[in-house]
């Protein structure tokens, strides 16, 4: 049986990873929407970061009442929506 090659997530170094936990930080605290670019997901998500799970890894972005939750690790840029 062959198995299909999947992309690998790219790897990022540890300072990459902390500059996306320190945006996502500051943009928790000030209450700040943010657009984050996730690893294998088609659309950008857009929202208010409500938690930060540490147990589970997932980032809580609320938009509309509705919650989407993004693996941290999964997260490749934080940017503030341009509009």
């Amino acid at each position: 049986m062959i198995k299909q090659k999947t992309a690998k997530r790219p790897t990022r170094d540890e300072f990459v990873l902390e500059e996306i936990g320190n945006q996502l930080v500051e943009a928790k605290q000030e209450d700040a929407e943010v657009l984050l670019t996730v690893w294998g997901w088609d659309e950008p998500v857009r929202g208010k970061i409500s938690d930060m799970d540490p147990r589970t890894g997932k980032v809580h972005v609320q938009r509309y009442g509705e919650i989407t939750k993004v693996p941290f690790m999964d997260i490749m840029k934080v940017e503030s929506p341009g509009d």
